[in-house]
């Protein structure tokens, strides 16, 4: 038996996501990710102005009359959530947890891809592999993954982005698209995620809340590293203070989208105060008009 409180969650964001997705974008969704390209659909015999260079060879040796193949579209995508649930995750100053943002955030996509009839998987890491559920279809598949998003609980662990990229590309036999969403606090990923850019397509969601970015004055207060312990005693009216934690979290925010260009890796980044839906569709829009 699940708890009241959780039964509670998995439905508002199951009412949420689905009034998102029909009133935002429940017709864009299809044309912004591509699917695992082109599949055979049958044989027939060559008309004039075929293209020769689709000439089946062998059914013509075979039959003494020339025929064709002919192919469609693929259109079934493979969605997968890579899920960064460490410690740091277990942050959030305004409506939510950033842990609970990211799972909402990957409800309203499963959703639109239940919708669309698309396969939906999702991964679960920390420093370690923590869950792995394959890609399927259907509504109550998603509503289970929304439940081990919201209900995962663990020990005060580190993250290792690395780990769970290397571990995305053993398990993903065929192209899919992947959306890893983390805080991107850590470093060192750059290779795990270019190469696995390059067999799917993979989009970054960075996970903040505005106190990362900026941090109020709020007098002398002590501050704990959810990921390793340390403590800090600061002085959060100091001017000084202010300009070089702002400072430095802008420039961590650079770097990272400095870092995504480089390897042409897209990004929706999402915090805990700001509504998402707006810069979802524009980033529709602008994959849309790349393809």
């Amino acid at each position: 038996m699940l708890p009241e409180e959780l039964i509670k969650k998995i439905r508002y964001i199951q009412i949420f996501s689905s009034r998102a997705v029909n009133a935002s974008f429940a017709g864009q969704y299809e044309s912004v990710f591509k699917g695992r390209g082109m599949q055979f659909d049958e044989v027939r015999e060559y008309t004039p102005g075929d293209d020769i260079r689709d000439i089946d060879w062998n059914v013509t040796a075979r039959t003494g009359k020339a025929y064709i193949k002919r192919f469609v579209e693929e259109r079934e995508m493979t969605l997968l959530f890579a899920v960064d649930l460490s410690a740091s995750g277990e942050f959030g100053t305004v409506n939510k947890m950033k842990n609970e943002l990211a799972a909402e955030f990957c409800a309203v996509l499963a959703f639109a891809a239940s919708k669309n009839n698309d396969k939906v998987g999702l991964l679960i890491f920390t420093d370690r592999i923590e869950l792995y559920i394959p890609p399927k279809k259907g509504s109550r598949h998603v509503l289970r993954l929304i439940r081990e998003l919201l209900a995962f609980e663990m020990p005060k662990r580190k993250t290792d982005i690395p780990l769970g990229l290397d571990y995305v590309a053993k398990v993903l036999r065929k192209r899919a698209t992947v959306f890893v969403v983390s805080d991107f606090i850590e470093t060192g990923y750059k290779k795990s995620l270019s190469l696995l850019n390059k067999r799917h397509d993979v989009v970054a969601v960075p996970v903040r809340d505005r106190v990362e970015m900026a941090m109020p004055n709020v007098g002398l207060i002590e501050l704990e590293d959810a990921e390793t312990g340390e403590v800090l005693l600061v002085d959060t009216a100091s001017g000084q203070f202010q300009r070089g934690y702002s400072g430095r979290s802008q420039a961590d925010f650079d770097d990272l989208t400095a870092l995504l260009r480089s390897i042409n890796v897209d990004s929706i980044p999402i915090q805990t105060d700001q509504p998402y839906m707006h810069d979802l569709v524009q980033f529709f829009h602008m994959r849309h008009r790349r393809f």
